[in-house]
């Protein structure tokens, strides 16, 4: 039986296309330090290519990981979540609730470039939902119910800012039901 928080191919695609969006609003954060690495600008096109239909779950599901590698390239905190933000919208082909991860990473990395940004970042994703991307995303498990995986108590990003972030998202698209 899947992890519901995996959702299905078809809600996948949808999602997908949202993450690459929140991972690109804070691209030019990772840029600024690593102006050459090209695998997090790589990793949403993927995402994008992915959620047309263009690419396939199993090969993006072994690709997963490459733009988490570039998170190592970068020291400062913006880069680095911005990195991270691009590898989750890289592995939304893999677990839909990587969606929620590329958003709550961005809106980490948004804070960490200008504190005082996480809210507003929150709000601009919130803002590039369409209704059937929204309705996917309430398929999710809220933050902290589920037996495993990242969404999970004590999943990857069930923890701190992320959490909150991922939290917040969760209150907003199901306050509009």
């Amino acid at each position: 039986m899947p992890s519901p928080q995996s959702l299905d191919d078809a809600d996948r695609r949808l999602v997908a296309a949202w993450a690459a969006e929140c991972a690109e609003r804070v691209l030019a954060l990772f840029e600024a330090e690593a102006p050459g690495d090209d695998r997090p600008r790589d990793a949403i096109a993927r995402a994008r290519a992915y959620a047309r239909g263009e690419l396939d779950a199993a090969g993006e599901i072994k690709r997963r990981f490459v733009a988490g590698r570039a998170a190592h390239a970068v020291t400062s905190a913006p880069a680095v979540a911005a990195a991270r933000s691009a590898a989750q919208a890289a592995g939304v082909a893999h677990m839909g609730a990587h969606a929620l991860g590329a958003a709550a990473y961005a809106a980490v990395a948004a804070d960490a470039a200008a504190p005082g940004a996480f809210d507003g970042e929150i709000d601009a994703q919130l803002a590039l939902l369409t209704p059937d991307t929204r309705a996917a995303l309430r398929l999710l498990p809220p933050v902290g119910r589920d037996a495993s995986g990242p969404l999970a108590t004590g999943g990857l990003l069930a923890r701190g800012r992320l959490g909150e972030a991922i939290t917040r998202i969760q209150t907003q698209i199901t306050a509009t039901d």
